[in-house]
């Protein structure tokens, strides 16, 4: 897609507005990356001045931080710092909750200072300017969407209203789970648990919140964050109906409707 880098920027003598943080799971994880594709494409297509760190980009040591290892976290966050700090880097667009709240809310205390935007806020600021346009009648058009709220952006940023704007924007038919918004269920892989087995009990909380997604009849469940995609996808597995129902991230759903 020929995205630039920082590093190619810097060549030239210039400075994005913004750094798009692809995240691990959006450069190495084979479904993610079509979100980071979809992403860049609106980006590209919108003319939006921006540039990705590439092979300079690493974790930004979430998963360190919330399994209880804050030397690594520390270790892993002054080098992103000391990387986007010698870029100059201002501004922050990123489509994973865990690496907004991260950068967001704690590299300030280690020296990097950014203002840090979720694409979903991003996408709905495009959509309120009138920058971008959906087709008349999409593909999504009248069709059941529920979105599932990432805990990250949801309860730990109180962002719920810019996603679902999003989706109003294709005039879906928005449905709403029971439990949503600052009531929502976790789709069970925050806190690191994404990476380790699930302790024992009755029901694993994926299965769960899938089940509840699966019962407002949605065709789609719109997602924002790697870590749900998954959980969700693989509920839609466990009940097999990958068929009937698509579990899809904001940028994917506008990037195959916009005009």
């Amino acid at each position: 897609m020929n995205i630039p880098t920082m590093a190619d920027k810097a060549a030239e003598g210039k400075t994005p507005e913004y750094l798009f943080w692809v995240g691990c799971a959006g450069s190495y994880d084979a479904r993610y990356q079509r979100v980071t594709r979809a992403f860049a494409k609106i980006l590209i297509q919108m003319e939006i001045d921006f540039a990705v760190l590439g092979p300079e980009e690493t974790c930004n040591g979430d998963p360190a931080k919330r399994a209880g290892n804050e030397f690594l976290f520390q270790m892993q966050a002054m080098q992103n710092i000391e990387v986007m700090n010698m870029y100059e880097v201002k501004k922050i667009i990123t489509a994973c909750p865990h690496c907004f709240n991260t950068l967001k809310n704690e590299y300030p205390a280690l020296g990097g200072d950014y203002e840090v935007i979720h694409h979903s806020t991003f996408l709905q600021s495009l959509i309120h300017e009138g920058r971008i346009k959906m087709k008349e009648g999409g593909s999504f058009k009248g069709k059941k969407i529920t979105y599932h709220d990432s805990c990250y952006i949801g309860r730990a940023n109180g962002i719920y209203e810019a996603p679902r704007q999003v989706l109003e924007a294709l005039d879906a038919d928005l449905t709403e789970m029971k439990r949503c918004r600052t009531k929502g269920l976790c789709c069970g892989a925050g806190g690191a648990q994404m990476f380790k087995e699930a302790e024992k009990g009755n029901r694993e909380i994926n299965v769960e919140r899938t089940e509840e997604a699966l019962g407002t009849g949605a065709q789609t469940i719109a997602v924002a964050c790697p870590f749900c995609m998954t959980m969700m996808a693989d509920g839609v597995k466990h009940f097999e109906k990958e068929e009937e129902v698509k579990v899809l991230d904001l940028a994917e759903i506008l990037a195959e409707d916009m005009e």
